[in-house]
């Protein structure tokens, strides 16, 4: 494996000081997950990364970033001991994105940024070397730490980028210094934060604030907040969505039961693009992520076919089918990692796309949708509205929020209401029988995760379908 630091640059880059010479070919900030070889982080959060440090070395770290000699770490240990962590965290991922001659993509947007970041990822990755943000690594410590990881040959790097409160994709922008940068869409997710959506329109636009000269922005078109995301940028920019108005635009879609299929024409060329999931919401961010191929120069043709390549991550929309213990099947789409009034709709649109095999139902389990602001109750309650839900055939609720949407339902969509997921998880094999599809979406704090998890044990995962 390649030498991702050497101690001389890495004293270099974060004005630290080396206890002894090292190489490192990685960057860990988990003990849990560390391989040998990698460079220890010892970061303060809700433990002290540095009362790990021994722990660490002893699984094989080549050296650890520390602001002071831990407790049981001998003097002759690997260490580069700087001023502050974090602080030299961020100056090891800028010498990182300063010393890569390939291009950087930076993706935000209310939702769809880790779907699109590997949408990127599948994209990208057969045109050259490219690298790209693990999970959700996506805020303050989450971005330095994907940039530092960033090797020096890297071709093409994607960076996802998030936030929670006003002013922090700013600070993080101009950290990854992206040649494209990308926003998904604006929707009502982050309310408590902000005054209205326009807020954080204006919050996810800080994002071309980092662009280097000649960078080229990307975001939807066919927003309400769009004139906002245009009027953030003077420099190249290309829209993507339906709208005739597009630079890039997407249509003749088609949600099939298990896959999607559209348009998508770019500079006067059509691409045909298929994905290996269902959702009008992931064709028009294929749309986006082939706005960005444009840009950067790839071949179009390749990568509009390599998207097929791209599948949801786990809890982002992954479809699976289980195996039930008396017989059957059931088809599970795990969607309960976020949720906000946007992606709810996109989902359920999903589900109501979808094909039941013999008496099989359309069955949506439904956690709250967090931090909406102080109209969240009247939101979860205007979801009722949504056309999907004259095809779905149960909604079962879960949570304090939920309870508005349940009791504004038909009777006969509306299941079961309970408060915690943890009471629903008893009912299951009850509420789910062979030949259902089964969404189960929610905020990742309303914890039907573990809903997904109790449907998956009644019985035997089979392979995600493929078609």
């Amino acid at each position: 494996m390649s030498v991702l630091w050497t101690s001389d640059d890495a004293v270099a880059a974060t004005g630290g000081r080396a206890t002894r010479a090292f190489e490192v070919n990685g960057v860990s900030i988990d003990t849990r997950t560390i391989q040998p070889g990698d460079l220890f982080v010892a970061l303060q959060a809700a433990r002290d990364g540095h009362d790990f440090v021994a722990q660490a070395l002893e699984k094989g770290a080549g050296a650890a970033l520390v602001s002071r000699v831990p407790d049981g770490v001998g003097d002759d240990a690997p260490l580069l001991i700087v001023d502050d962590v974090l602080g030299a965290l961020e100056r090891l991922g800028a010498a990182a994105r300063a010393r890569v001659r390939g291009k950087v993509v930076a993706v935000t947007g209310s939702v769809g940024k880790t779907s699109t970041k590997e949408m990127l990822r599948a994209m990208l990755a057969p045109q050259g070397a490219t690298h790209a943000a693990e999970a959700s690594y996506n805020n303050h410590w989450g971005v330095p730490l994907t940039l530092a990881r960033m090797p020096a040959d890297t071709d093409f790097a994607v960076i996802e980028i998030g936030m929670n409160h006003p002013g922090e994709i700013g600070p993080l922008a101009r950290l990854a210094r992206p040649d494209v940068a990308m926003i998904t869409t604006i929707a009502p997710a982050h309310l408590a934060a902000f005054d209205d959506i326009s807020g954080i329109a204006r919050e996810k636009s800080a994002i071309f604030e980092g662009l280097v000269d000649g960078g080229a922005a990307v975001f939807h078109g066919d927003l309400e907040t769009t004139p906002i995301l245009a009027d953030a940028w003077n420099g190249t920019a290309l829209s993507f969505g339906e709208g005739d108005a597009n630079s890039v635009r997407v249509d003749d879609i088609r949600l099939l039961d298990g896959d999607a299929t559209a348009r998508v024409t770019v500079d006067g060329a059509a691409y045909p693009v298929r994905l290996s999931t269902s959702g009008r919401h992931f064709l028009t961010n294929a749309a986006g992520c082939l706005a960005v191929a444009q840009l950067l120069g790839v071949d179009m043709t390749r990568a509009a076919a390599d998207l097929s390549r791209w599948d949801p991550p786990s809890g982002r929309g992954a479809r699976g089918t289980v195996q039930l213990p008396l017989g059957g099947t059931l088809d599970l789409i795990d969607d309960a990692f976020n949720a906000n009034p946007t992606s709810m709709s996109a989902a359920l649109e999903v589900l109501a796309a979808a094909r039941p095999e013999g008496s099989g139902r359309r069955v949506a389990i439904l956690g709250d949708m967090l931090e909406l602001g102080e109209d969240e109750r009247a939101i979860h309650a205007g979801l009722a509205a949504l056309p999907w839900f004259a095809t779905i055939d149960v909604v079962h609720t879960v949570g304090p929020l939920m309870s508005g949407l349940h009791n504004a339902l038909a009777p006969k969509t509306a299941g079961v209401h309970v408060e915690t997921a943890e009471e629903m998880r008893s009912m299951l094999g009850t509420l789910v029988v062979s030949g259902d599809i089964v969404l189960v979406k929610g905020s990742k704090g309303s914890k039907v995760s573990v809903l997904v998890d109790a449907i998956r044990q009644l019985g035997q995962p089979l392979p995600d379908k493929k078609l």
